[in-house]
């Protein structure tokens, strides 16, 4: 899916969707398939108000969105 991007106006912005981390220690959060809009023309990623507004919402829900899993910690370099 091609959309105008709202930084540069180009049609060249496209979606895709990563994992972020929220917090730290004991109080991570780690969100999977968040949507990023990024534009091939100018290099920019942001996230769009509708997916900052759900980010919040699972944040504040996060007791009854959220499954436990171990999570394996690599060191680059």
């Amino acid at each position: 899916m091609t959309m105008i991007c709202d930084t540069c106006g180009h049609k060249e912005a496209s979606i895709r969707h990563v994992t972020r981390s929220y917090g730290k220690g004991k109080n991570i959060l780690i969100i999977e398939n968040v949507p990023v809009v990024t534009c091939s023309h100018c290099g920019q990623s942001y996230l769009t108000a509708e997916t900052l507004h759900e980010i919040e919402r699972i944040k504040l829900h996060k007791s009854n969105l959220t499954q436990e899993r171990k999570v394996p910690v690599a060191v680059f370099g």
